[in-house]
């Protein structure tokens, strides 16, 4: 049976159609949550309640998330690398910038939310997945190759995007704190977002076989591309995006409330909403390696660090603008540590054009101390 005639069978559609049951689940929440959550997000006090409302609320986005994830990839595999991944970044870009803006126009607003979760992202992608993903494809497959002028293109773009708008404004003195002043924000997004044009433009236009896979690796396993147009695909990920705007906002609620009531570290915030975002990702990139093709997986992951920090802190630097918030963008001194070590250690594991498992566990390590270091310092 061919793919055509495959696609024809009234079973097979109904097996796709089942397949969207978070689309229910994502619109039927929203739906209650619109109508009654003022109510039921008023009183928190109850820890049942609160956990409830909160595995709810957590289940239903992660679930879309997935779903998200799944239609950006049927579409990235019919338009090829390396267009295809990045509308799979720029999706759970989207999301990422969709759920801080909300958080941080929920409530009170929370000025650090967004260095939080961009710092989340970058060291649970460049030390957890980086490392898990080089750790898998290791064991299965020893040594993985990659195309070393992609990655090296990726991280020369990141580690100065990184540096300027998580390191700097901890040391600007022209207003107080640990923040841009209006002149140096205007600058740094307009930067960020000139970067990463050029970028894309390097990527998809001048130099797109940097970020191929210079041979196929021996035992990979390359899927041919499906028949069939992107058009159903493409409704149903703005069919998913669009109720998590309002979810986002409903979500950060109970976050809030639990960092206050559990006394926790303020950081777990931005973990939890990272953790939120990458799941599905970090799944995508993880079965690549596994499948010896580690080329996606750090078209992946790598794609996933520069779009967070190219665009999400612009992003929010212009909400602050418009809401008249202060963004809290620079981070402390334990902070800088791990980030100038992460961006050293992924240029030594970036500097050759084959993995192993060392690679992997080095990257683990350091992701392990991050973790440790949100809870004792």
């Amino acid at each position: 049976m061919t793919v055509h005639e495959s696609a024809g069978v009234p079973g097979n559609r109904i097996a796709a159609l089942r397949r969207e049951w978070p689309l229910a689940a994502n619109l039927a929440t929203t739906a209650l949550f619109l109508n009654f959550g003022g109510r039921w997000l008023a009183d928190l006090s109850n820890p049942a309640w609160f956990a409830f409302v909160f595995a709810w609320l957590f289940a239903v986005i992660l679930a879309s998330a997935f779903a998200v994830v799944r239609h950006a990839e049927a579409v990235a595999v019919r338009l090829g690398e390396p267009l295809g991944t990045l509308v799979l970044t720029l999706c759970v870009t989207g999301i990422e910038i969709m759920m801080i803006s909300a958080v941080m126009l929920t409530g009170k607003g929370n000025p650090t939310l967004a260095r939080d979760s961009m710092f989340a992202v970058v060291m649970i992608v460049l030390n957890g997945m980086v490392g898990l993903s080089l750790l898998l494809g290791g064991l299965r497959h020893r040594e993985q190759s990659y195309n070393l002028r992609g990655a090296n293109a990726f991280l020369a773009v990141i580690v100065p995007i990184a540096v300027l708008g998580l390191v700097l404004p901890t040391f600007t003195v022209a207003v107080p704190g640990p923040v841009f002043s209006p002149l140096q924000s205007i600058f740094f997004s307009v930067m960020s977002f000139g970067l990463y044009g050029v970028f894309l433009a390097i990527q998809n236009v001048r130099h797109r076989e940097y970020f191929v896979a210079p041979e196929p690796a021996v035992g990979a396993e390359h899927d041919e591309r499906p028949a069939g147009g992107i058009g159903p695909h493409v409704a149903l990920l703005i069919a998913y995006l669009v109720p998590l705007v309002a979810l986002s906002k409903r979500i950060a609620v109970p976050i809030d409330h639990g960092i206050e009531i559990l006394h926790a570290p303020a950081a777990l915030g931005g973990v939890a909403v990272a953790v939120l975002i990458l799941a599905p990702e970090s799944l995508a990139a993880a079965r690549s390696a596994l499948a010896n093709d580690l080329q996606r997986a750090i078209n992946v992951l790598l794609g996933s660090v520069l779009a967070t920090i190219s665009l999400t802190i612009p992003s929010v630097l212009i909400v602050g603008f418009l809401t008249h918030q202060t963004i809290v963008l620079g981070i402390d001194a334990v902070n800088m540590v791990l980030l100038v070590l992460t961006l050293a250690v992924s240029m030594l594991t970036f500097s050759s054009a084959r993995t192993n498992v060392l690679l992997g566990a080095v990257h683990s390590l350091l992701f392990l101390a991050y973790l440790m270091l949100i809870f004792e310092r």
